[in-house]
């Protein structure tokens, strides 16, 4: 019993560490305010198919008051129906200095980075700014991820985000995790031992500074590029910064299968690149199935019932003050109390994901070695996605 009570004490000092943390950080982005530096930046936005609001999103990097700057798409297929939409935005915003890059050749498995490789080389600027093709952009982005350069010793910068779902709770579900676990995790990294990779929502740094890294050629292997980008920048001295700004990325499941799937692929990938992280966010992260082990088996029933509280008021305050305060997202807003839900599911996924190597991406299997990627032979009826799919 007193072993049970003193493991289910983790969660509860990771959820109060975590609230502490949330307030740091409000009260340092507030101090930070006002910083200028202004850079010409160039976007890269690696594309396949469409997102179900994909000329919102690119607009949203075609609005930004930012002095110099050029957006660079690039499609593997010139059919990929995301080149109209691409080509509409560069008609309505002829101000904005917009390429579109159609034909990559395939140097590794992994797409996105392919994309990379040639539009680095295209690219203008010595500040290149990488983003996800699903993510929206706030006014005052390109300023807020530019300015933590003015110190030469920072190599690259990333960005939290929050989710929008398009309704349903498997969408729900998903955006809560974002902002209410995940977010938070990013918090409290950044506090223990500093960043030492970016998220796929922004990932920004200088020419040369990627250079001394072997370029996006060097991730071409690998899952979690974002995060492999970062910790390699990271290993050679230079500190990853968070901007001051959040971006929204869209959360498509529309079923309880589709959120399973999305979620067991991002655990498996967070399992290879960060091992310990993920034993402790699994062993530490969730306060839920401590709390249903103390009720069981811990007597006198009022210190069960006491622990379960603290437990579940602890976890739904991190869930306020780090989606609400820290991202402003409106979903968790709205729908807090899913927080323990969220909870639930992704702790069976993450238990589940602890005895799988392989994941399924962008109509491919793959196995991950240490984060690279082995693709599996398709079968005879794996067949490749027609080019006009709607991404999900």
């Amino acid at each position: 019993m007193r072993i049970v009570l003193a493991f289910a004490c983790l969660p509860l000092l990771y959820y109060v560490a975590a609230i502490d943390t949330a307030r740091r950080y409000l009260r340092e982005r507030a101090q930070r305010r006002g910083r200028e530096f202004t850079p010409p930046i160039s976007v890269l936005k690696p594309v396949r198919g469409l997102d179900r609001h994909t000329f919102e999103n690119f607009a949203s990097f075609c609005r930004q008051d930012y002095p110099v700057s050029e957006i660079l798409f690039a499609v593997a297929d010139p059919g990929d129906p995301a080149a109209a939409v691409i080509r509409d935005l560069i008609d309505r915003f002829p101000e904005q200095s917009i390429r579109l890059v159609a034909g990559v050749s395939e140097l590794g498995p992994n797409s996105k980075v392919n994309k990379l490789c040639r539009l680095a080389r295209e690219a203008r600027y010595d500040l290149l700014v990488v983003s996800d093709s699903d993510i929206s952009a706030p006014p005052g982005y390109l300023r807020a991820v530019a300015a933590p350069f003015r110190d030469p010793q920072v190599g690259a910068v990333t960005c939290l985000y929050r989710g929008v779902p398009d309704g349903g709770v498997a969408g729900d579900l998903e955006a809560i995790g974002i902002s209410t676990d995940f977010a938070a995790g990013v918090l409290v990294a950044r506090r223990l031992e500093g960043l030492a990779f970016t998220l796929g929502a922004t990932m920004a740094a200088t020419r040369r500074c990627l250079e001394e890294i072997g370029g996006f050629e060097a991730l071409l292997e690998f899952c979690a590029d974002d995060f492999e980008l970062g910790r390699r920048i990271s290993a050679r001295g230079r500190r990853i910064e968070l901007a001051d700004a959040v971006v929204s990325t869209e959360c498509v499941p529309a079923t309880a299968v589709e959120l399973l799937k999305h979620q067991f692929r991002w655990a498996v990938t967070l399992r290879h690149s960060r091992p310990f992280g993920y034993v402790g966010r699994l062993v530490a992260g969730y306060g839920l199935p401590w709390t249903v082990a103390v009720l069981a088996v811990v007597r006198p029933v009022w210190i069960a019932s006491a622990y379960a509280t603290a437990c579940l008021a602890l976890r739904l305050a991190l869930a306020w003050i780090v989606g609400w305060r820290v991202l402003g997202d409106d979903t968790v807003r709205r729908r807090w109390w899913l927080a323990p839900a969220h909870d639930a599911v992704m702790f069976v996924v993450s238990v589940a994901a602890f005895f799988s190597n392989r994941i399924d991406w962008r109509g491919r299997s793959y196995e991950l070695h240490r984060g690279r990627l082995v693709p599996v032979p398709r079968s005879a009826s794996d067949v490749e996605r027609p080019a006009g799919y709607i991404r999900t």
